[in-house]
């Protein structure tokens, strides 16, 4: 997903383009806050995992 989203903004730099579709502008922000969501997901699931293990001990 990431090199996706670099990639394409790498051709809209080369291609000089003056901006890029509201659209195709809400798509990336899209992705990168859906790839944040599961980021903080992953991170508090393993924080809860250890919060329960020192708990339990």
């Amino acid at each position: 997903m990431i090199t996706l989203v670099q990639g394409r903004m790498a051709q809209l730099k080369a291609a000089k383009d003056a901006g890029m579709a509201s659209t195709e502008l809400a798509i990336i922000t899209g992705g990168v806050l859906l790839m944040a969501a599961v980021l903080v997901g992953a991170i508090r699931g393993k924080l809860l995992e250890k919060i329960g293990i020192i708990d339990g001990a």
